[in-house]
C-alpha cells in the first residue's frame, strides 16, 4: 500500500487548453478516495495522471515517498479497472487474470495461487473455464478486478468501473468492491459522475469542476468525508453537485440587522454557524441554501418551525417512498419532499410548506463561497 500526493499538479493539452489546474491533496495509505464531477472537470484525466498515461504538465505527485512524474507506468505498483471491461474474448476467465502475472513471468504455481484467490473473493470459482461471451456484465466486471487484484498493487485506480451495469446490478457491485477495498486495504482511487456511488462507497470524496480560463480556478472545490461535503458544502458548486435532488439555491438578502434572511416576503432566522458572518453581510445579496429534506409539509416534519413558504405546485415527482414537490415562489423554483401517501393537490394549486431553519446554509454571491 501507499499514499499518494498531488502536489499543484497541472495539465494543458495546448497553452490555450487547460484541463486540470492547481490539484493540491493527499490521499492517505489505505484510503478509499472517490472523484466526482460533471463530465469534462477532469477527473479521469488525473487518473490517467496517477496510472503515468498521461503526462503532468507542471506540479509534483509521489506515490509512497517517490516522485512518479517520469516513472513508466509499469512501474508504479499500480492496477487500474477500466470502464469497459477489455476482457480477451478468446481465453478462459483463468487466462484473463492470469495474463498480467504471466506476461511478467509469474512462476505458474504462484499463478495459480493467486488466480484461485481472487476467485474466491469474487465469487468467480465456478465460471474459471469460461470464455467472457458465457458471463453476465457483472461476471465480467468481476473479473476484470481479479486481473487487477491479482497484482498485489499498492495503489488501485478504477475509471467508472460501474457505469455499463444495470441500476440493481450498480447497487450490488457498490456493495461488492466496498467490501473487498476493506478486505484488501489497499489505497484505492475512484472516478465517477454518479454522486450516489461516491456518497455510499469513499472514505473522502474530491470535488472536481471544469477549471476554466480563469487562471485563479482550481478544478478541485472540497475534499472531505462524504457527511462533511453533504453538510457543509464549501461553496454553491459543490452545494449544488452533491445531493439528490439538488439543494434549493435561492436569492435572498440579509435584513439590516443581519439576524433574518429575506425572500419574497419570508422571514427566515439565521442559524447559529452563520450568524457571525451575517453581521458583516448586513443587508446585502446572499445565496440562500436549503436541502428539498428540509422543506415539508407541518403535520409530517419532526421539527418545529414558524417559518412557511407559499406558492403554486409545478411538478410532483413520486418516488414511492416520498414524493418530491416543485413549487414555483414568485418565479423562484423550490423543491420540498413529502411522504408517499401525501395527500396532494394538482399542478397549478397552490401549497404551504414548512421550513427547518436551523439547516438552512448561506453563499456570497459574488465569491461563491459558504460565509460560515
Amino acid at each position: 500500500m501507499a499514499s499518494i500526493t498531488l502536489d499543484h499538479i497541472g495539465k494543458n493539452y495546448t497553452p490555450e487548453v487547460t484541463v486540470i489546474r492547481d490539484l493540491t491533496f493527499d490521499i492517505k495509505d489505505g484510503e478509499f478516495m472517490v472523484f466526482v464531477g460533471p463530465s469534462g472537470c477532469g477527473k479521469s484525466t488525473v487518473l490517467r495522471m496517477i496510472a503515468g498515461l498521461e503526462t503532468i504538465t507542471s506540479g509534483t505527485m509521489k506515490i509512497g515517498e517517490r516522485v512518479v512524474n517520469d516513472v513508466h507506468p509499469k512501474d508504479r505498483d499500480i492496477a487500474m479497472v477500466f470502464q469497459s471491461y477489455a476482457l480477451y474474448p478468446h481465453m478462459t476467465v483463468f487466462d484473463n487474470i492470469a495474463f498480467g502475472l504471466e506476461i511478467r513471468k509469474i512462476p505458474e504455481a504462484e499463478i495459480k495461487k493467486r488466480v484461485q484467490e481472487a476467485a474466491d473473493t469474487l465469487g468467480l470459482n465456478a465460471y474459471l473455464d469460461r470464455k467472457p461471451k458465457a458471463l453476465s456484465g457483472g461476471q465480467r466486471q468481476r473479473v476484470a478486478l481479479g486481473r487487477a487484484i491479482v497484482r498485489n498493487p499498492s495503489v488501485f485506480l478504477f475509471d467508472e468501473p460501474l457505469s455499463n451495469l444495470d441500476a440493481e446490478l450498480r447497487v450490488h457491485m457498490r456493495a461488492e468492491l466496498s467490501k473487498l477495498q476493506r478486505k484488501l486495504k489497499t489505497t484505492t482511487v475512484y472516478v465517477t459522475h454518479d454522486q450516489v456511488e461516491a456518497m455510499t462507497m469513499g472514505h473522502r470524496i474530491a470535488v472536481l469542476r471544469p477549471c476554466g480560463n480563469d487562471p485563479r480556478v482550481s478544478n478541485l472545490t472540497q475534499v472531505g468525508t462524504p457527511m462533511e461535503i453533504y453538510d457543509a458544502p464549501a461553496n454553491l458548486f459543490t452545494a449544488g453537485f452533491m445531493g439528490t435532488p439538488r439543494m434549493n439555491l435561492l436569492k435572498a438578502k440579509l435584513s439590516d440587522d443581519g439576524a433574518d434572511v429575506l425572500f419574497y416576503g419570508v422571514r427566515i432566522p439565521v442559524s447559529a454557524p452563520f450568524r457571525a458572518a451575517a453581521q458583516k453581510f448586513r443587508g446585502r445579496d446572499v445565496v440562500l441554501g436549503i436541502r428539498p429534506e428540509h422543506i415539508g409539509a407541518e403535520h409530517e416534519v419532526d421539527w418545529r418551525s414558524d417559518c412557511r413558504i407559499t406558492g403554486a405546485i409545478e411538478i410532483l415527482e413520486p418516488l414511492g417512498h416520498e414524493v418530491i414537490v416543485h413549487f414555483d415562489v414568485q418565479g423562484e423554483s423550490v423543491a420540498g419532499r413529502l411522504r408517499s401517501h401525501h395527500d396532494l393537490a394538482s399542478p397549478g394549486d397552490p401549497i404551504t410548506l414548512v421550513v427547518k431553519t436551523e439547516a438552512m446554509h448561506l453563499f456570497d454571491p459574488v465569491t461563491e463561497l459558504r460565509l460560515a
